[in-house]
């Protein structure tokens, strides 16, 4: 049931409300006098019963009402905030196990799952900070192996993209990796959404894939369309080369990464790879996307229900006090005038 934008928890309650006004069908108390014009009228007296009365109503009004529980519903507003819409993909391939190595530091050859100098552990902690920094975003989370999972749709639920990220640590990774799914999955996500302003997909991997022609023509298409920003945050081993660098021979420039490089490059849409070689980087880099994906960008802020039950009752609680006060200190000048 809704009044006046407000909807209520048991509206049957208000049936109660006539009530209210049974303190103007009390029982006459006045005596009966042969010659009335012994007794003075009491303009000030006459006021006060009437006040008391409309106490004693006000009383029984506001506890009706708070037993009916009023409220406002959920509402979604559209306000223009600062910030990105931004899906997460994030590699679960068996390398992501690995130990995340840093310059001067050799490869360590046993897998850490479950440790906390994975990969994916240091990938899962900045991408946790990245979030926290970021209140007006709208975020997707997508994981992907040999299939991409869509966790999260986008959302501005804060709450749910810190545990898809906390989820996304957990277990073992797997054997194949196919990054070209896992970017069609995120271009998909958008495609179903209103343009609402900056439009970014940040991928998390520590390799790189060749695609398929197919595949190529049709990420290329859809980055397009969709105006998506891509970050690649590249999480290399210490003993492969750079990919701003040039290795000698054919051998390096037809690497999958190198070649996963030069195709986003190619996409002809705004991208940047970070190469992460040390906690530092890693967090750095993260700094470098919080700072450029700062536009203006209309957010739909969702205004949970609010509870009006509470000024109802302190106005019951209040001219309930009063009632007693005047009670009292009605029996207190009774008292006095028989002394």
């Amino acid at each position: 049931m809704s009044m006046l934008g407000i909807q209520w928890t048991s509206p049957m309650m208000l049936i109660l409300l006539p009530l209210l006004l049974l303190p103007w069908f009390t029982h006459n108390q006045d005596k009966t006098v042969a010659w009335t014009s012994f007794v003075p009228v009491d303009s000030l007296s006459n006021v006060i019963g009437m006040g008391l009365k409309l106490l004693a109503s006000a009383v029984i009004a506001s506890l009706v009402i708070t037993l009916a529980g009023p409220y406002m519903p959920e509402q979604k507003v559209e306000r223009v905030g600062s910030g990105a819409e931004v899906v997460i993909l994030v590699d679960r391939s068996r390398s992501m196990d690995d130990p995340f190595s840093t310059r001067g530091k050799a490869l360590a050859v046993n897998r850490t799952v479950g440790k906390g100098d994975s990969k994916r552990r240091i990938a899962k902690k900045y991408l946790m900070e990245f979030v926290n920094k970021r209140p007006d975003d709208r975020f997707g989370f997508v994981l992907f192996s040999d299939k991409s999972l869509d966790l999260l749709p986008l959302s501005y639920n804060k709450e749910s993209i810190r545990q898809t990220i906390n989820a996304s640590a957990l277990g073992k990774g797997l054997s194949e990796t196919n990054i070209a799914k896992a970017m069609i999955t995120a271009a998909e996500m958008y495609s179903q959404e209103d343009y609402r302003g900056s439009r970014t997909v940040l991928l998390v991997s520590d390799g790189g894939q060749e695609f398929s022609e197919e595949n190529k023509q049709k990420i290329a298409e859809m980055y397009k369309r969709e105006n998506l920003t891509l970050y690649w945050v590249y999480m290399r081993s210490t003993t492969g080369l750079s990919l701003q660098e040039e290795g000698e021979g054919d051998s390096w420039k037809n690497t999958p990464e190198k070649r996963l490089h030069s195709f986003f490059k190619g996409l002809g849409v705004p991208y940047k790879v970070f190469e992460i070689e040390s906690v530092k980087s890693f967090s750095e880099a993260i700094d470098t996307i919080d700072k450029q994906e700062s536009q203006t960008l209309i957010v739909d802020e969702i205004i949970p229900r609010e509870i009006k039950t509470a000024p109802f009752f302190i106005l019951a609680m209040i001219t309930m006090m009063l009632l007693v006060f005047a009670q009292f200190y009605t029996a207190w000048g009774v008292r006095k005038a028989y002394e």
